[in-house]
């Protein structure tokens, strides 16, 4: 029987996945063995030539001829990164959630060009909102300051409104 040729990464056993990592396989009596996937295909292929020595096959076979023995092939086949349920929900929801937020941006695209004077409008009430709360930092801090200058001040030492004192009112404050 003429060997198995070698794949697109230039290793028995490793195939290429669309992500760009590797995918080691194996067959063995009708059923195919999954050895995992891999950052690179020397790694994959090192997982190969492991789960060959295991399974007695002959050196003809092997990605590495150079390596001596199963301890050997063992040692040097990297861990395999696997793939449980877990991880498969975690991917799935993640899945789910940007598909959510792609829609969600689909729909305030089609609602922006819908009616561009509620988008000029919701920029116009947080544009007051936001000098709203600029002028209420401003009256706490010139309060705060009338207090610390006041020798009479009601205020005890741990009173949160000194920190008022401190408050940024510049024209950049959010």
């Amino acid at each position: 029987m003429p060997p198995r040729r070698r794949g697109s990464s230039g290793f028995r056993g490793v195939r290429a996945r669309p992500n760009g990592r590797f995918y080691a396989e194996m067959r063995a009596g009708g059923f195919r063995l999954t050895l995992g996937t891999y950052n690179t295909p020397e790694l994959a292929a090192r997982a190969y030539d492991a789960a060959a020595w295991r399974f007695r096959r002959p050196r003809c076979d092997m990605n590495f001829p150079d390596v001596e023995s199963l301890e050997e092939a063992e040692f040097l086949a990297p861990t395999p990164c696997l793939v449980d349920d877990e991880d498969r929900r975690r991917h799935r929801q993640v899945q789910r959630r940007i598909a959510i937020a792609e829609h969600d941006e689909e729909l305030m695209r089609q609602w922006r060009a819908q009616f561009p004077n509620d988008v000029d409008n919701t920029a116009a009430f947080f544009a007051d909102l936001r000098a709203q709360r600029r002028s209420n930092r401003r009256h706490r801090r010139a309060v705060a300051v009338f207090e610390l200058d006041n020798p009479n001040t009601t205020w005890a030492d741990n009173d949160p409104r000194w920190d008022d004192i401190w408050t940024e009112t510049t024209s950049d404050d959010e």
